[in-house]
């Protein structure tokens, strides 16, 4: 029997295609023979780059869109260079709003800094008088630009035009925005109200263009003419089309994890699994015979679907996360385990058939499975909600298993079981189906 079981469990780790990490040019590159598992960067290897988002000027009320606005633009333009799998979140840490991103597969911390690239912060203010009081008391004007709150997250996409005015306006390059639903109508506001007004356009904190609002313009169609040079212009674009930042950010750091702290991790993992379901295997056939060889065959079935979960949703495999997989584990036996007492129960009373028995111990067990699996879940989501990243693998992952296995163990080892039981309860019968070295 544990012949048996050392067999099944083998296939099912090596028919699953677990992955491979190895290293090809400086690369991590995660390999399989079809459909490779989705790897977190502490497992492929690659970059983690740590931003700061200079949000001190914004009002408040503004801060959580103009992050999650920034958030999606950096993950579109590292999307453009076709990144593996990236990873870009928002974090609030010392009052501060930060940026991470992780980049699977690229170790070149300078190239990962380079693809993330000076990405434009595109900004639209209104020229006003301000009065102020200089040293020698005397109330002067100064010119001042206010923020309108119009930026580079409300851009659709920026093209590029050439001039068709004579002398040296003739074939000048031009950069005509347009301005998604949202930003049009501000922008329709903005020009009406603003008549007469200086609408200075300012890229990177410097003003490129500072046209005169001559008449409102409805539709969200601006056009940018700051003397540039056809080269200058077409990066102009673009970087805009890449996203232009609704704030500037800096970095604060930059760490490179090597593939073989991935491949490490992976091997740990897997060495750590296998030998897990060994003992476990091992102890349910020993304890629980009959029942424990299904348990066994259930926990099998088990890892098959959490594996082509892995695989279909797909779920990004982190340390944390083959943590709670093979934590899983675990529990995914401890419903048997409350069946299989259950069933020693119902075995104790005489005359009761085998089937009978097995109807009841399910039934009676039911509750306590309920229960104590209901809690595991409810645990699961609040680690998930309010967890950081590393937090949220295990969390994922751990709740998947919980709902897999209430799944086989109520489904699979009841079909096994009732499909072997239709037996009078006699001696025979109380030793393969009892547990325990008495029955």
């Amino acid at each position: 029997m544990l012949l048996v079981a050392g067999f099944g469990i083998g296939w099912f780790v090596y028919s699953s295609e677990l992955p491979q990490v190895a290293t090809i040019d400086g690369q991590a590159t995660t390999t399989s023979a079809t459909h490779p598992f989705k790897l977190g960067l502490d497992l492929s290897g690659g970059t983690l780059l740590l931003y700061k988002a200079n949000t001190e000027t914004l009002p408040k009320a503004d801060r959580i869109s103009s992050m999650q606005a920034l958030r999606d633009t950096i993950e579109r333009r590292v999307n453009v260079f076709g990144v593996a799998e990236p990873l870009v979140q928002t974090q609030k840490s010392g009052g501060q709003d930060r940026l991470i991103v992780e980049l699977p597969g690229i170790t070149d911390t300078q190239q990962a800094i380079k693809m993330i690239g000076k990405t434009p912060v595109l900004e639209f203010k209104l020229a006003r008088s301000v009065e102020a009081k200089s040293k020698d008391g005397k109330v002067q004007k100064l010119n001042a630009w206010q923020s309108t709150g119009l930026t580079g997250k409300y851009l659709k996409r920026a093209t590029l035009q050439f001039g068709n005015g004579r002398g040296a306006l003739a074939n000048e390059p031009i950069v005509s925005l347009q301005f998604n639903s949202e930003g049009s109508k501000l922008f329709a506001k903005l020009t009406k109200e603003n008549i007469g007004v200086v609408m200075g356009i300012f890229l990177d904190g410097s003003p490129i263009s500072t046209p005169v609002i001559r008449e409102e313009i409805p539709g969200g169609q601006a056009t940018v003419s700051g003397g540039f040079t056809p080269v200058e212009a077409r990066e102009l674009v673009r970087n805009l089309n890449y996203g232009a930042l609704p704030v500037s950010i800096d970095l604060l750091s930059a760490q490179t994890i090597g593939a073989s702290l991935g491949a490490d991790a992976v091997e740990r993992g897997t060495f750590a699994g296998v030998w897990g379901l060994a003992f476990v295997a091992l102890f349910l056939i020993v304890w629980y015979r009959v029942p424990g060889i299904i348990a066994t065959i259930s926990l099998g079935t088990y890892i098959a679907i959490m594996l082509a979960i892995f695989k279909l949703l797909p779920v990004t495999l982190t340390a944390a996360g083959i943590a709670g997989f093979i934590l899983s584990i675990g529990l995914a036996v401890d419903a048997n385990v409350l069946i299989f007492e259950r069933l020693k129960e119902e075995l104790q009373e005489q005359g009761t058939w085998l089937h009978n028995a097995m109807l009841s111990a399910f039934k009676r067990a039911w509750l306590s499975i309920r229960d104590g699996n209901l809690s595991s879940i409810i645990t699961a989501i609040i680690l998930f909600w309010f967890g950081t990243s590393l937090v949220k693998g295990f969390a994922l992952v751990f709740g998947i298993g919980v709902v897999v296995s209430m799944f086989t163990a109520i489904i699979v080892t009841r079909i096994f079981l009732l499909a072997i039981g239709d037996y009078e309860n006699k001696g025979w019968v109380k030793k393969l189906f009892s547990n325990g070295f008495k029955s």
